[in-house]
């Protein structure tokens, strides 16, 4: 009987393995740019790259980290966040129209403190893992500055998440995965969650 059991177990991990990406296959430490936002499905992508891409210890699935190994990097994960440009916004205020300086200023520092908050939820995830995160902020259209990142910083591959728009709102919205893949200049990896 435990025989069949342990047949069931490792069936079960065979089935559960992803499959590496060819393009990290061979790299010992890997260089892995993951763009994140506000949304929980940046989050799940960010999750699944260092569950996925980072497989380490003595097999190929096993996430045990031994002494030797602990002191090692597996790679670097880049976390790129994008703000939104600021608008200024104007108010009217009787025959003139100007914009108010303390309306700037407290939105761009609610801008800093929501992208510190971001940040800090995304480097939880990298608690115990010998994998190194560096993070750029910038500001931009998201599509074209995600893009922008991976030719200045050489990834071996790019991961977004994906909101699982359907074909006519991303038609109408856009899709920042969708224009990645089709603009980014190196591997990319669309992680879609589970329904």
């Amino acid at each position: 009987m435990e025989a069949k059991s342990e047949e069931a177990v490792a069936a079960t991990l065979q089935q559960e393995q992803v499959q590496m990406p060819p393009v990290l296959e061979e790299k010992e430490k890997k260089r892995v740019l993951v763009a994140v936002d506000e949304s929980d499905e940046s989050i799940y992508a960010l999750k699944w790259t260092l569950d996925n891409l980072f497989l380490y210890g003595s097999t190929s699935t096993s996430h045990v980290v031994d002494k030797k190994q602990k002191d090692e990097e597996a790679g670097v994960v880049i976390l790129v966040h994008v703000q939104q440009p600021f608008q200024h916004f104007i108010f009217p205020t009787g025959p003139g129209v100007y914009a108010s300086s303390s309306a700037i200023d407290s939105i761009r520092k609610s801008q800093q403190q929501n992208t510190a908050l971001l940040l800090s939820r995304a480097k939880q995830l990298f608690k115990g893992r010998p994998i190194k995160a560096e993070t750029i902020v910038c500001d931009g259209d998201p599509k074209d500055m995600i893009c922008q990142m991976a030719e200045q910083t050489h990834p071996d591959i790019v991961v977004v998440g994906s909101r699982g728009f359907g074909k006519l709102k991303r038609a109408f919205l856009g899709s920042v995965s969708d224009y990645c893949a089709h603009h980014v200049k190196c591997p990319i990896l669309i992680v879609k969650p589970p329904k």
